[in-house]
C-alpha cells in the first residue's frame, strides 16, 4: 500500500489543488487587467478603437496606433500598472490608441484579410488622424497586428510617419520555425468548427503543443510559493486569464492568413496579394523599427529579421530584446530597453 501511494504521489497536483482551494475561498476579486483609463472614439462591427486618456505630461505631437493580432486580447499591452507598455508610452507623453478586434462570432464568417487590413486598418488610421489632427501617424505592430501593420504601410504609405514592428513574422518558413512546420500541411478545410470560424481552444491547444511540458505543466510547479505572494499571484492570474480568454477567428481570414503565410510564404516571396493590391514591402516608405525577441518560440529571429532584406537600409534599424515572444514586451527586465529604443527612434 505505501508503495502504491509513493507511486501515485504527485507533488505537482497536490500543489495545484492547494492552489485553487485558496483562489475558490479568497474574497478578493479576480485582479483586474487592461486599467488604464481609455475612451472608444470609433466603433464597427465587432471592432471597437480605443484613445488612452493622457497623463499630466508634455504631449508629443503624433499619436501611436496599436495593432495587436487576432489571436488573444490586446489588454496584455496593458496587463497590470507594473507591466503596461501603454502606460509607460503614456508617461513619455505619447497619444496612444489602440484596436480592439472583438470577439467574432458566426456572422463574421467571411470577414477577409482584406477586410481586416484595407477596411478596418485603414479606417482605424484615419479616424486617429482626425482625430489627433495630424496628417500622419505612428504604427507600432505586434506579432501578427505587425504583419498586418507591413502589409498596411505598402498599401497606404502616405498615412504613416514611423512603423514599428514587434515580435513579427516575415519569413514564414525561416529556420526553427516550428509554427510553420505544424501549419504548413494542414488541411485548413477541417479546421472550422460549425460557425465556419476557427475556434480559441484549437488555437490555445496549437501553441501549448509548441512547448508541452513548459505551457502544460512545468508553469504550475510551484504554484504553493506563490499564495503568500499576492503582487505575483495577481501576476499568475492575470496571465492566465490573458492566455485562455482568446477569441474565435472569423473563418475566412484565419485560412487566408495560414494559406497565404505560413503556407505559401508569399510575404516573404514577393507573391502576396489583399484584395485587389499586391503587397511589395518595398513600397514602405517610412522608417522602420524591427524589434525581436532572442527566446522567442513563436516568431524566432530567422523569421522577423527577414524583413531587412525587404525594406532599404537607410529606412531600416532592428533591436534584440532579452526575452520570449510575450516577456520581450511586458517583462520588468526587458520593457525599459524596449521603451528607450522606441523612444529614440519615435523622435
Amino acid at each position: 500500500m505505501l508503495a502504491t501511494e509513493s507511486i501515485t504521489k504527485d507533488p505537482w497536483q497536490d500543489d495545484l489543488v492547494l492552489f485553487m482551494d485558496n483562489i475558490e475561498t479568497s474574497a478578493q476579486q479576480p485582479p483586474a487587467v487592461g486599467t488604464a483609463p481609455k475612451s472608444c472614439i470609433y466603433k464597427e462591427n465587432k471592432l471597437r478603437l480605443f484613445r488612452y486618456e493622457p497623463l499630466k505630461t508634455k504631449q508629443k505631437r503624433t499619436p501611436i496606433l496599436l495593432v495587436y493580432a487576432l489571436v488573444n486580447r490586446p489588454y496584455i499591452t496593458d496587463l497590470e500598472p507594473d507591466r503596461s507598455l501603454v502606460l509607460k508610452l503614456l508617461k513619455q507623453g505619447y497619444p496612444v490608441y489602440l484596436i480592439d478586434w472583438g470577439y467574432p462570432d458566426a456572422s463574421d464568417c467571411h470577414t477577409s484579410l482584406n477586410d481586416y487590413i484595407n477596411s478596418y486598418i485603414h479606417r482605424c488610421v484615419t479616424r486617429v488622424c482626425r482625430d489627433a489632427n495630424v496628417k500622419k501617424i505612428d504604427l507600432l505592430g505586434i506579432c501578427q497586428g505587425g504583419v498586418f501593420s507591413l502589409c498596411y504601410s505598402a498599401i497606404q504609405p502616405e498615412h504613416i510617419r514611423k512603423l514599428i514592428t514587434l515580435v513579427t513574422p516575415v519569413d514564414f518558413h525561416s529556420e526553427g520555425n516550428i509554427l510553420s512546420l505544424w501549419t504548413r500541411n494542414i488541411d485548413t478545410r477541417l479546421v472550422c468548427n460549425t460557425k465556419k470560424n476557427i475556434s480559441a481552444n484549437l488555437i490555445n491547444q496549437l501553441f501549448r503543443s509548441i512547448k508541452p511540458y513548459q505551457l502544460n505543466r512545468d508553469k504550475y510547479r510551484h504554484l504553493k510559493k506563490l499564495i503568500n505572494k499576492p503582487v505575483q499571484l495577481d501576476t499568475f492570474v492575470r496571465m492566465e486569464k490573458w492566455l485562455n480568454n482568446g477569441p474565435d477567428l472569423a473563418g475566412t481570414a484565419a485560412l487566408e492568413f495560414v494559406q497565404k503565410f505560413y503556407q505559401g510564404n508569399d510575404l516573404h516571396t514577393g507573391k502576396l496579394s489583399i484584395g485587389s493590391h499586391s503587397i511589395d514591402l518595398k513600397n514602405i516608405k517610412c522608417q522602420v523599427l524591427n524589434l525581436y525577441a532572442n527566446n522567442d518560440h513563436i516568431v524566432p529571429p530567422s523569421s522577423a529579421l527577414a524583413l531587412k532584406k525587404h525594406i532599404r537600409s537607410e529606412l531600416y534599424q532592428e533591436q534584440e530584446l532579452n526575452g520570449g515572444h510575450i516577456g520581450a514586451f511586458i517583462s520588468n527586465n526587458t520593457q525599459q530597453a524596449l521603451l528607450e529604443k522606441i523612444t529614440q527612434f519615435l523622435k
